[in-house]
This record gives C-alpha cells, structure tokens and sequence, in this order.
C-alpha cells in the first residue's frame, strides 16, 4: 500500500472520528442518546487503519439495573403524591373531623344544662349540620380522587399502549437495516432503549432480548406486550363486580379482553396508583364512611329511646347512605332488594367490602381487604332470603343460584349520605319518659326541663360505638395515625430507592452520558490525527514531485 493511500485510510479514520465527536457534542442535551466511540483498527496487507465501527456507549446489565430502579422509584412517588393529599385532608386542624367532633359533643352538653333553651336546641342543630356536611364533604373529595385515579389509569393505559407500539415499530425498523446492512443504525436502538426506559416507568414489565436483537416485553404474568413487530393492546375496563372501578384489560391475539388482576400490576405509576387506591384509598374512605355509619346508628337507637318537648318520642336524628350492593354480570335473575344497616349488630360494622359467593344454597361471605371467611352464625334465613352479617341486613328477591356472587360494599360511600332528619326545635327528644316500659304510644314527657336523653346522647362520645372497640374521637384519630404513618413510611422508601436510582443514573451517565470537556479534547486530538495525514499525503505527493523531477 502507498503513501497515498496510508495517509488517505487516517484521513478518513480522522474524518468519522471528527464526525463522532460532533455528533456527540451536538447530543448533549438529547435524553435518548448514547455516547459514541469510532473504533479503528489497522489495515489490511500494507497498512493503513480502518474504521471497525461506531460503537455505541450501552451497558444492559446498568440499563436494566436503573430500569428496575425507576419502576420502583415511579410507583412511590406516585403513591407518596396521593396518599400525601389525604394525610393533609384528614390532619388539617381547622378543616379536619376531629374540632367538629368535639364541638357537636359540646353543644349537646349545653343542651344537658339547659334542655328547653332554644338556643342550646339551635347549637346542637348547628354543630350536627356542620358535622354531617364535613362528613360529605370528605366522602366527596376521597370520591373525587377515586374518579381522578380511574382517569389516570386510562391515560396510562394509553401512554402504555403507544409505546409498545413504538417498541415493535423500531424492532421492524432495526431489522430491515440489519438486513440492508448487516448493523442497526445507533439511534434506532438508543430510541428503542429509550422507550423502555419510559416504560418502566409506568409499570413492572419483563424485557426479553431474543438473539440479541429483538426486544420482546411481557406482563409480569408473562403475557405478551411485544413480541417481535407485533404489539398487544392493554385496555381500560369497567370492573365486573364494581361499575365505579377502572381496572386493567388484557387484549389477546384472539381480540378476547380479559380483565388482569390488580397485584398483576405493580411498579411505575400504573402501579402506584393501583397500590394506592387498594391499599389507603379505599381503605380511608371504608374508615369514614364506618365512623358517619357507626355515629348516626347510635346517635338514632339513643334518641329514639328520648321524648321531645311535645312528649313524642324521638325520632332518627342522623341518615346515612345505605349499603352499596352489586351483582356480577354473570349471575342468575335473584337480586338483591334491599340492603340496610343493622341496629342489633351494629358493633360488628367494619371497615371493609365483602363478597357473597353462593353454593348449595348457602352463603359464604369473605372480606375484600384480608380474603378472610366471615362467621355468619345463623345470620342465613332462607325462608325470608335474608342475609344478616358485619352491621347489615340483606334482602334477596330469592334464594340465589349456585355461583352467584355479589358485591357488597356497606360503608363505601356512607358519609355521602349523612345528614341531619330534624329541623324543627322541638323535635330534639332531650328528656326520657316516665313510664319508658309502656311503650312509645304510652309515654308522657317528663318535663321541659328533663335533660337525662341529652345526658346520654352526650355520654356516647366516650363510648366504644365504632365497631365496638372505640370511640369516635378514639377512630378518627386511628384513621389520621394510620395515614400518617403511611405517608412516613412510603417517603422514607422513597427517598432511599430514589438515592439508589441517582446512583445508578451516575453510573450510566458516567458511561453513556457526554462529557464536554472530554470531547473538547476529542475534537483537539482527532484534528491532530487529520492534519498528520494530510502532511503524510502532502510528504507522499513532494516524494512524486521528486521523482518525477529526477526524469526530466
């Protein structure tokens, strides 16, 4: 090999290394890029030196690492962001239950001092008024949340779905060019990488690399998202058992939808919301919605047992939304009719949905929050359909079908419900009768002045009323504590599994990330390299000259 051609093979090593160098200079900014190398090598029979390849800066194991990482890092964020807001909601000193609380509980007090005093009547209309509208108000902003989570699964589901597109797209596309040239272009494989990455962030997904070219990502369960160029579709579905509840549809090859269940989907943000909504959000709204239930159920048994200032005897002072109650789709024709709260049982109210299932004509009821079997008893009466367990009393149009299921959801939206029945003054049954065993028709008011009903109303502020185990105050502060710690808990996660995300971000910058300064040195050292060849191509041409020269 010539001079010539020497010095040509470095000017065009110099030239892709120079071009390199820029392109990385000029991608500094650009999220999706990975540094790249040229890779030169010598020549072949008679020197030279060749360009082997533009290598590009890319380690899996750190990507998939931080991909991890991110999905987990998404997922807390997601959920300290939610639960966030209801620990504010609910510790707010001046908007929270507990002040209001209180101050109905001390109104009634002023209405034991003085029970015929029309503006002591008035206090305990006032505080009950505001009581019961913040116990809608909460249910309201909760319900809100819950309509905003279902909004944000299907954006999710839809970002999800475009970019499993795009994944099969780029495996179409990074194939052709291999065919056409035997490598894939780097800035198809940094989008695709690039993709996962996003990803990941949304939730938990499995990257399989078959033959160390295509990307094929699966479910945790391992059903497929892309397999080769082809994609399948996740999708937004009403849930069989609860017509308010967005999940998640798996669409297979056969166009079937199948709905995943929620545990299938964990990390990212699709994940956290899931967690969230599972774990806090249902369960807060459960909590206030026992406490508005368990107050109003044993305010009403304690004033109907008063007389009011006309001698009647008193009526429910509190409503509530009565129990929500759902079939699945599959079901046979039995509904169910009706479904209340019972006064009886009241102390076995909790904080929890449930599912009946049917077989043999029996009933077997099991707890949505710990999969646990509900003892019943003799709580089954088949000769009046009735199904009487945890607090409530249900009403079936007849005796359901093997397999039959049903949702119930007694405390769910309760508070929504809440309000005050009374207006009228006098109907406050501040006082007991004086002869409470003839029965309600029989009794005659013991006076204007008889406080010994408000006494009692008054006493149950301290008194185990909410599922037989607490107070009022006693649960709502359960309920703030519980949130709390779980705030506490997932920002303490977070910030932990955000130190480790930074760390194995620094180890991939560190690797594939551009560095200014070194490539400023790059740019100086690659123009050296180019201006070595061109005097060894000039060197190469005076040595022609020369020779030529000797000729003439």
């Amino acid at each position: 090999m010539s001079m010539f051609s020497i010095g040509l093979s470095g000017l065009n090593a110099a030239q892709n290394a120079l071009n390199t160098t820029s392109n990385n200079i000029s991608n500094l900014y650009t999220p999706s890029y990975n540094r790249e190398l040229t890779q030169l090598g010598e020549g072949r029979v008679g020197g030279g030196v060749s360009v082997d390849a533009i290598e590009r800066q890319f380690n899996t194991y750190v990507a998939n690492q931080l991909n991890n990482a991110k999905t987990q890092s998404s997922a807390l964020e997601t959920y300290n962001n939610q639960v966030s807001q209801i620990d504010n909601l609910l510790a707010d000193r001046a908007a929270g239950l507990s002040p209001l609380m209180q101050e109905f509980f001390s109104s009634l007090e002023d209405l034991a001092s003085s029970p015929s005093d029309p503006a002591a009547r008035q206090g305990v209309l006032g505080t009950a008024s505001t009581l019961s509208a913040q116990f809608r108000s909460f249910d309201g902003y909760l319900q809100d949340m819950q309509s905003n989570i279902n909004s944000q699964i299907e954006d999710e589901i839809t970002q999800i779905n475009n970019t499993v597109e795009q994944i099969a797209g780029l495996n179409r596309e990074i194939a052709l060019a291999r065919a056409r040239t035997g490598e894939a272009p780097n800035s198809l494989l940094n989008q695709r990488d690039f993709l996962v990455s996003e990803l990941n962030e949304r939730m938990d997904l499995r990257l399989n690399v078959q033959d160390g070219k295509t990307y094929n990502i699966s479910l945790p369960n391992g059903q497929p998202l892309v397999t080769g160029t082809n994609s399948f579709k996740l999708e937004a579905m009403q849930a069989d058992n609860d017509p308010q509840r967005t999940i998640v549809g798996y669409r297979d090859g056969g166009g079937n939808l199948v709905a995943l269940d929620e545990s299938t989907i964990q990390g990212g943000t699709l994940g956290g919301l899931m967690s969230f909504r599972s774990e806090t959000l249902d369960k807060t709204q459960n909590q206030i919605g026992q406490l508005a239930v368990s107050l109003s159920v044993a305010f009403n048994e304690q004033h109907r047992q008063g007389v009011d200032l006309d001698g009647l005897q008193g009526e429910d002072f509190f409503s509530v939304r009565a129990p929500q109650v759902y079939s699945y789709e599959d079901n046979s024709a039995v509904t169910i009719e009706s479904a209340a709260f019972d006064a009886d049982t009241i102390d076995q109210l909790r904080a929890t949905d449930y599912t009946v299932s049917f077989s043999g004509g029996n009933p077997v009821v099991t707890r949505n929050d710990n999969g646990a079997t509900v003892d019943i008893g003799d709580g089954w009466d088949a000769g009046n359909n009735t199904l009487t367990f945890g607090g409530i009393s249900l009403t079936f149009s007849n005796i359901p079908a093997n397999g039959d299921r049903f949702e119930i959801q007694p405390v769910r939206r309760a508070a929504s419900g809440m309000d005050v029945n009374i207006a009228d003054l006098d109907k406050i049954a501040a006082g007991q009768p004086v002869n409470p065993d003839d029965g309600p028709t029989d009794w005659v008011a013991a006076g204007a002045g008889d406080n010994r009903n408000a006494l009692a109303l008054q006493d149950l502020q301290s008194k185990n009323i909410v599922g037989g185990s607490a107070s009022v105050s006693g649960a709502y502060g359960a309920i703030v504590s519980d949130v709390g710690n779980r705030t506490n808990i997932t920002q303490v996660n977070l910030d932990a599994r955000q130190g480790l995300t930074d760390q194995l971000r620094a180890v991939q910058l560190s690797e594939s990330g551009v560095n200014l300064d070194e490539e400023a040195a790059n740019l100086i050292r690659y123009q050296q390299f180019y201006q070595a060849n061109a005097r060894v191509i000039d060197t190469a041409g005076a040595i022609m000259d020369t020779i030529l020269n000797l000729r003439n």
